[in-house]
């Protein structure tokens, strides 16, 4: 008996570890060797290609689409329709499979609606992607970024609210209460 759950239309290949409590919705397939950690929600028609590696409460909604070569820590949320890419320069027929480029996001980040990530650019923990952004560089942790290409407007709480730095370099976050600094260019919680 498993300890996750899939749906009937869902298509598991082999060689996926699959955590206990995850949920895997209609119409969704999940690719060889693919890691996805417990309590996972995987939305309608999402695809999730060979290797990808997912960890704990990881939330990926309708039509996401997650190419070879990403990984994404604990507690990330991927919007609906976003999409990672994985080769720079695609052309049907030239085979690049083996210049596949690495994504990496970090935990707690969020990525919006119909957002691009194009492959390559690692995305900071508590990092918040607008709804259709495209990222085409690294995005520094608690960076909240937006448009096409991105552009960073400001800095992100843990709980998901903008933060207003005083001139001395700390802010607050307005639901939790948590502190945090801006030094460098650098946020950190305190």
């Amino acid at each position: 008996m498993s300890d996750f759950f899939a749906h009937e239309t869902a298509v598991i290949d082999e060689g996926c570890e699959i955590g206990a409590g995850t949920k895997i919705w209609h119409f969704s397939h999940i690719m060889p060797n693919c890691v996805l950690g417990e309590k996972c929600n995987i939305g309608q028609n999402v695809v999730i290609s060979p290797k990808v590696i997912l960890g704990k409460n990881v939330k990926v909604q309708n039509n996401v689409s997650i190419y070879e070569g990403v990984t994404c820590d604990d507690d990330v949320f991927l919007g609906p329709s976003m999409v990672f890419t994985n080769v720079i320069n695609p052309r049907s027929a030239v085979n690049r499979k083996n210049e596949y480029l690495k994504t990496h996001v970090g935990q707690g980040a969020s990525i919006g609606a119909n957002a691009t990530i194009v492959c390559g650019h690692n995305i900071g923990k508590y990092a918040f992607i607008g709804a259709g952004a495209v990222v085409t560089k690294e995005v520094p942790d608690y960076a909240l970024v937006v448009g096409n290409p991105a552009r960073q407007m400001g800095w992100m709480s843990e709980f998901g609210h903008r933060l207003n730095f005083d001139a001395e370099g700390f802010a607050l976050c307005e639901e939790s209460g948590e502190k945090y600094k801006l030094e460098n260019n650098k946020v950190s919680k305190i």
